[in-house]
């Protein structure tokens, strides 16, 4: 039976509650999700889309294994927290694979882990020459973290003794034209000394801005339309 109204009704719903359930669970980015996030978010995308389209099964139905599954995920993260070896088992573990400089054919082995993989990853990281590396470390997420040999780290301006000054975040003074009028305030300025800064770099229309940040040096960022095109 074609019931066009209940399909866009439980479309609706298992979107919401997909969305509302995921970002519940987890604040961390798509590549950083263990093997129980993916199992968990797998499990929670065929529950929604069985209820966008199943429409034998009771909307209630779905909306309580929804409910269920999402306070299941979250007791089991809870006690993950609590238990390092549980926390093992859901995660994975960090895995080297290069130790002072050599590689760890056992590890690469268990892990079913190619020499060329490997070698992609090192790239990635822009390491191009693997006997550079000091340490590599496969984590849970599938992420390569590659420590280099001390004789090939790049030079940093401590290890120069040259002294640096603090750089924080920048402020955001406009976005997309407008003005945020609250951030001017919180650095006690003003839109006269705005206005006056965007003239210094010839522009006369707060407008044509579409980005424009304070640097903690006092330098003024300034991104325009125009040059979009």
């Amino acid at each position: 039976m074609f019931e066009p109204l209940n399909i866009a009704l439980r479309v609706v719903l298992a979107l919401i509650f997909l969305f509302a359930t995921t970002k519940l669970l987890t604040k961390r980015s798509l590549s950083s999700l263990t093997y129980f996030d993916y199992v968990a978010t797998a499990l929670l995308g065929t529950i929604a889309g069985n209820l966008a389209f199943n429409i034998n099964i009771h909307i209630l139905n779905f909306i309580l294994s929804l409910t269920l599954t999402a306070f299941s995920i979250i007791l089991v993260s809870q006690l993950s927290l609590r238990y390092q070896s549980l926390r093992k088992l859901l995660a994975g573990e960090s895995i080297i694979l290069i130790q002072n400089g050599k590689i760890l054919e056992n590890n690469m082995l268990k892990l079913n882990y190619s020499y060329d993989y490997l070698i992609q990853h090192l790239r990635q990281e822009k390491v191009f020459d693997i006997s550079q590396v000091e340490f590599a470390i496969l984590e849970p997420s599938g992420e390569l973290s590659v420590q280099l040999k001390s004789q090939n780290q790049p030079l940093t301006p401590q290890d120069l003794h040259v002294s640096t000054k603090y750089e924080g975040l920048a402020t955001e003074l406009i976005l997309d034209g407008k003005v945020i009028e609250q951030n001017l305030q919180n650095n006690g300025l003003n839109k006269e000394w705005l206005n006056k800064k965007l003239q210094e770099k010839g522009i006369n229309n707060i407008q044509e801005v579409a980005f424009a940040a304070l640097s903690t040096n006092g330098n003024l960022y300034v991104d325009l339309y125009r040059d979009w095109h």
